[in-house]
């Protein structure tokens, strides 16, 4: 039992635990949860993530609770059956972490500029976490082939 303001001890085992219980509340689709794991400051960074709209793009990089927190509420939103298959999680007891984890879902609303089709994508993302020492999140990088996802659902942008 963990008594009130005791800090549990960071290991590699806390930090993959953090990390697992993070997608695997991503799979329940709480946003909500999902920030709480992390720290009030966390950084964010989706690195292909870019969504151009009228006079402005708005990129993947900030903080959890200003550019995480929307950008997966409008997924969940965008595809109501988003899901995550975690095929492996490495972490050390330094707080980093690597999780290779597939996505995938199928469009029932728009995301971004590209329609509903009713198409489904299935991709495999690499993320790199680090947890602090209150065994808490504090920084997300995420990296997958855009492209890929976009052929997948159907969309297809020329220059």
């Amino acid at each position: 039992m963990t008594l009130a303001g005791e800090r549990r001890a960071r290991s590699a085992a806390s930090a993959a635990g953090v990390v697992q219980e993070f997608f695997d509340t991503y799979r329940r689709q709480d946003v909500h949860t999902m920030v709480d794991l992390c720290a009030p400051n966390a950084d964010f960074s989706y690195l292909p993530f870019e969504m151009w709209r009228k006079q402005i793009v708005l990129r993947g990089d900030g903080k959890v609770s200003t550019v995480g927190k929307p950008i997966w509420a409008g997924l969940i939103h965008a595809f109501p059956d988003l899901t995550n298959e975690v095929r492996s999680i490495t972490a050390d007891d330094n707080g980093n972490v690597a999780a290779e984890v597939v996505i995938g879902g199928t469009q029932a609303g728009p995301w971004g500029p590209i329609a509903p089709r009713g198409q489904a994508f299935s991709e495999p993302h690499l993320f790199v976490f680090h947890v602090n020492e209150e065994n808490k999140i504090d920084s997300i990088t995420g990296y997958w082939d855009n492209a890929s996802i976009c052929r997948q659902l159907g969309h297809l942008e020329v220059d």
